[in-house]
């Protein structure tokens, strides 16, 4: 069974490994764990961008 990636480049959705001459990834988010080693890392990248 194939699924959705997303392109990296132009954002589009698409059913191939590589669209726009990079790799498409899929689109999901990571899964959720309350040990979450990056989150740290996150918020200060979120803060810096002023996101948050």
């Amino acid at each position: 069974m194939k699924k959705i990636l997303k392109c990296q480049v132009c954002g589009t959705f698409t059913m191939k490994a590589e669209h726009c001459g990079k790799k498409a990834l899929s689109p999901k988010p990571a899964k959720y764990s309350p040990e979450d080693k990056y989150g740290k890392y996150r918020r200060i990248a979120k803060k810096e961008q002023g996101l948050v």
